[in-house]
Formats: structure tokens, C-alpha cells, sequence
């Protein structure tokens, strides 16, 4: 199943934004979302763009739409949607975990065709006047790069965002004398791992990772125990992970996890200890398109 749709929001109408995101072992999951949108034909120019932001991807986007608007109600943006690229991705994420489990499974994805796909959706967005583009889905960032380029718009990466936000927190080694180190808990590839493991490497940060014993016994059935909606057991899987991390000197854990991340309630104690990426992203983003606009006046 594929399509492509776009969406521009603005805080001036609101409606209801229903469609059928993707397909799993043969089921239809429905992704709806409220947003201020109205729809727009594809490419045409924003009558006022100056703080538009653009959004790429695949279902993430209306996860990460919803997060922006919580940070900034009366923020504009274009969703730019290709749910269909989510097969593949699912098809790489879990060939992933078989190899994690010592299961190994063949697994090809030839991103050159996602890349070129998304290279053309970010074309759209252009055309529209963005002042920013965002690709809010850890996997694709392991191609940010390629599909960045020839982009005449700053392509903001979620991994940078991160590392970005960390460093700004002037954090301190939590032992004397010691690193200063981050925690980083995946649940999609190895390649998402070792995306964020460079950009946080190249702020100086030393990085934590679970090994494959906690991988295997520990984080990959809390993922499992979310899919067959075992809440209790997912939550508690999830709290020894971070534990694990933090007993070891963390100052914070990346949560890395689409499935996991709404796990803990926001004033849990081992949540003010984790940092969302997507979270990250969304105050990113915001810091980018309010000084676009200021700049235009």
C-alpha cells in the first residue's frame, strides 16, 4: 500500500485528517491525528512561508506533527507523507532483531529507491516555500544525507538535535573524574544505533549501550510484550533497560524507540532521566522557525 499526501496547517481552520497508514500482516491500522490543516495540491506555494515548516516521512510524521503543536500551537507546517516506504523499513528493522537474537535472516532494502523517493517529496516542500525541513523517523536519518542533498532549505537531523540539546544542558560526569556518558536505547537497527552513537560521539560524548544479552533477554521482549499489548510487562522491561543504564553512570538515555517512549508517564522519575528524540526535534524545529520569522521582519 502506497500513497502520497500533503497537508499544510496553519492556525486559522481544523478538522479531522483519517487515512490508512499502512499495512501489517494483513491488517489495516488507521492512523488519525488532530490537526489545524487545510489540504493543499502538491507544490504549490504558501501564500506566507516565512515560519513554515516541512515535514517528511512516513507515519512518524503524524506522531512528531502532533508533538510540534504541543510545543507551538500556532506554528505552520506541510506534512509530506509516504507510508508505503514503511514496509521496507519494517522488513529491515526486524531482519535487525532475528540478527540481535542469533537468528540471522537476509534481509535487502535497496535505500537508493527510498532516497530517491523521498529526494522527490522533499522537492514538494521546497516548492512550497518552507523555511525548514524535518525527517522525523530514526531509520531514515541513516540516509539524512543523501536525501539532503541539493536541498536549498536547512534540513534539520534528529540526531543532531539530540546531541545539540545534550550539549546545551551542560551536563556533569556523574562520578568525579569520569566521562561524561550517555545512554542510548534503540529498538529499530543497528544502523539507528550507530547514527546517534556518531552524532553524540561528535559532541564529545562518551555513549552507553545496552550489550546483547540485555538486547536480546531484555529489550527486544519488552518490544515483543508492546505487540501482543502486554502493557505491565512492556513498562517493566522497559524500566530494568534504563536501569541497567543508569547504575552504570549515565547522566541521561536517548530513548530511541518509537514503540517504547509512551511507556512511562511524563513525571515518572526514570523518564526525567530520558531524553525523547522526537521531543528534541519538535524544540529544534521551533528554535529554527521563530528565527526564521524574526529574521524576516
Amino acid at each position: 500500500m502506497s500513497f502520497f499526501q500533503s497537508f499544510v496547517c496553519s492556525p486559522s481552520n481544523r478538522c479531522f485528517i483519517t487515512r490508512d497508514m499502512m499495512q501489517r500482516k494483513g491488517q489495516i491500522n488507521r492512523a488519525t491525528v488532530r490537526l489545524t490543516a487545510s489540504v493543499i495540491r502538491h507544490g504549490r506555494a504558501l501564500s506566507d512561508p516565512t515560519n513554515v515548516v516541512g515535514i517528511l516521512g512516513g507515519d512518524s510524521s503524524l506522531i512528531f506533527a502532533k508533538k510540534l503543536i504541543h510545543h507551538e500551537r500556532e506554528l505552520s507546517f506541510v506534512l509530506c507523507m509516504e507510508p508505503g516506504l514503511i514496509n521496507q523499513l519494517l522488513s529491515l528493522q526486524k531482519g535487525s532483531f532475528h540478527c540481535l537474537s542469533g537468528k540471522p535472516e537476509e534481509v535487502c532494502i535497496d535505500h537508493s529507491l527510498i532516497v530517491e523517493k523521498l529526494r522527490c517529496k522533499r522537492a514538494i516542500l521546497e516548492k512550497c516555500g518552507v523555511c525548514c525541513i524535518v525527517m522525523p523517523c530514526h531509520l531514515l536519518q541513516c540516509w539524512h544525507d543523501e536525501i539532503e542533498e541539493g536541498c536549498t532549505v536547512p534540513f534539520i537531523h534528529l540526531g543532531e538535535s539530540v546531541a545539540e540539546e545534550l550539549k546545551e544542558a551542560k551536563l556533569r560526569p556523574i562520578e568525579a573524574g569520569s566521562a561524561l556518558t550517555i545512554g542510548l536505547l534503540a529498538t529499530n537497527t543497528l544502523l539507528v544505533t550507530r547514527m546517534y552513537q556518531q552524532k553524540l560521539e561528535n559532541e564529545g560524548f562518551e555513549v552507553l549501550i545496552p550489550d546483547t544479552n540485555t538486547l536480546k533477554h531484555i529489550v527486544i521482549p519488552a518490544v515483543q510484550a508492546l505487540s501482543e499489548k502486554d502493557f505491565v510487562g512492556a513498562t517493566n522491561l522497559l524500566r530494568i533497560s534504563l536501569h541497567i543504564l543508569l547504575v552504570r553512570a549515565v547522566n541521561r538515555v536517548v530513548l530511541a524507540s518509537d514503540e517504547l517512549r509512551e511507556l512511562l508517564p511524563s513525571d515518572d522519575p526514570l523518564w526525567r532521566k530520558c531524553i525523547d528524540p522526537m521531543d528534541a526535534l519538535a524544540r529544534s524545529t521551533v528554535k529554527y522557525a521563530q528565527s526564521a520569522e524574526r529574521r524576516s521582519i
